[in-house]
């Protein structure tokens, strides 16, 4: 069975040495899926606070095989009631 790791990149980087074998990318998807889940349950106070983070999941060789992107993007009427607040 494959082996595919799972490095999260949100200011600093957490990487997989040992990986996970699962059966294929699409296994591989939906750990990543699950893995953003227990992130954002478990820090959604950083991700509240406009940090962006990502997963990598690559093969046992490196070669990235997909990424999830996770970004906080005010509108500008957010943006501009808090500079009233100011």
């Amino acid at each position: 069975m494959p082996r595919f790791h799972f490095h999260v990149h949100d200011g600093c980087s957490v990487l997989d040495p040992e990986g996970t074998e699962l059966p294929d990318p699409q296994a591989a998807r939906l750990e990543a899926i699950r893995i953003a889940g227990d992130i954002l349950k478990h820090d959604a106070h950083r991700i509240a606070l406009g940090e962006d983070w990502r997963i990598e999941v690559t093969d046992h060789t490196g070669l990235i095989l997909f990424q999830m992107t996770f970004l906080v993007v005010e509108s500008p009427v957010m943006r501009r009631a808090a500079a009233l607040e100011r």
